[in-house]
């Protein structure tokens, strides 16, 4: 479990939500998606999400970003990867009462379990009657989710839906400019066509790569060109 950050009120918000992931710096969302995500995160009784997408898609990304905007306006909030708690999660969701906004990413990884899915239930009722913002984040729509507790699929289908896409390479070009740019490193245009042309679609893997590559052109105090690009993942060979 991860993100109940009431617990820990003295980590500066770039720690407790990765400072690359926030509302702003996503791109690819729907029209509309992030002014609803926002709302969710800053204002008491604003519609609850539920966000699907494949893998790759920038899920994990959003509901980090929800959170950070939270605290943002001074809301406690916790995320939860529900991987981590499948099997125990009435009492992974238990630990998350405090928190005004609630995201919990992967719903498919509890899906089938009837206990966990009970408890999931449970807590979108007490939610919900406490006023609280839920973001949910899966994988699939919730008539595609192989879930055993009807009502569950009956609440999650309640929740205003965002789609998400991968992105094709202008998307990605948009994502590594605006990375770079945040970090204070200089990546040309033929740098960034020449990683695109070597790297899959995953927004998640480009980003860790740009980090290697910040990392090891500053221990070189070299420029990131094209020729320093194939030296370093020649090297990752």
């Amino acid at each position: 479990m991860s993100g109940v950050s009431g617990a820990t009120p003295q980590l500066p918000l770039s720690l407790r939500y990765p400072p690359d992931q926030r509302l702003d710096s996503f791109v690819g969302a729907p029209d509309g998606a992030l002014a609803q995500l926002r709302a969710l995160a800053r204002e008491p009784g604003a519609d609850w999400i539920y966000v699907e997408g494949g893998a790759g898609t920038g899920k994990t990304h959003l509901g980090l970003a929800a959170c950070a905007e939270a605290e943002q306006a001074g809301r406690r909030a916790a995320y939860l990867p529900l991987r981590a708690a499948a099997g125990r999660l009435g009492e992974a969701l238990e630990a998350l009462e405090a928190a005004d906004v609630v995201a919990l990413d992967g719903l498919e990884t509890i899906a089938g379990d009837r206990g966990d899915e009970v408890a999931l239930f449970d807590f979108h009722n007490r939610a919900r009657a406490a006023g609280r913002g839920v973001l949910y984040l899966a994988a699939a729509a919730p008539a595609v989710l192989p879930l055993v507790l009807p009502d569950l699929r009956s609440r999650l289908g309640q929740c205003a839906r965002v789609t998400l896409h991968l992105l094709d390479d202008d998307g990605r070009r948009e994502v590594l400019r605006d990375r770079a740019q945040r970090r204070g490193l200089v990546l040309e245009d033929a740098a960034i066509d020449w990683l695109l042309t070597r790297t899959g679609r995953d927004i998640a893997q480009l980003a860790a790569l740009l980090e290697r590559i910040d990392r090891e052109s500053l221990a070189a105090q070299r420029r990131v060109t094209v020729p320093f690009l194939r030296a370093l993942l020649a090297g990752a060979g």
